[in-house]
């Protein structure tokens, strides 16, 4: 990621979490004022991406793409009754383990 993606993504989500419209010329100020020289297509580029997409929920669903293997006690149906409990317990630990990258992500980018 370059300088310029990084620090329009910052802007993008101080924007965001104080209720201000995301625009470029927005975007540009905020880098300006935190003394980063970037090229002048990155602004108007994320705030073409502001637009289109919830900001709150790209940050809120990080890492929730698909694509994922499912469990390996869910992949092992021959190993008798025990794998059809393990399943549950195994899908249970994967909504924690997302969570709590969810909250990493969070506490260390935006506070």
């Amino acid at each position: 990621m370059s300088t310029g993606e990084l620090a329009c993504s910052y802007a993008v989500m101080i924007l965001e979490d104080e209720g201000i419209s995301i625009t470029a010329d927005k975007i540009a100020t905020l880098v300006k004022a935190a003394g980063v020289e970037i090229e002048s297509y990155w602004p108007m580029l994320f705030a073409k991406m502001a637009e289109k997409r919830n900001v709150t929920d790209l940050i809120m669903n990080v890492g929730a793409g698909g694509g994922g293997g499912a469990p390996v006690a869910a992949a092992a149906p021959a190993a008798g009754g025990g794998a059809a409990a393990a399943a549950p317990a195994a899908e249970e630990k994967k909504k924690e383990k997302t969570r709590t990258n969810k909250c990493f992500f969070l506490s260390s980018t935006c506070f």
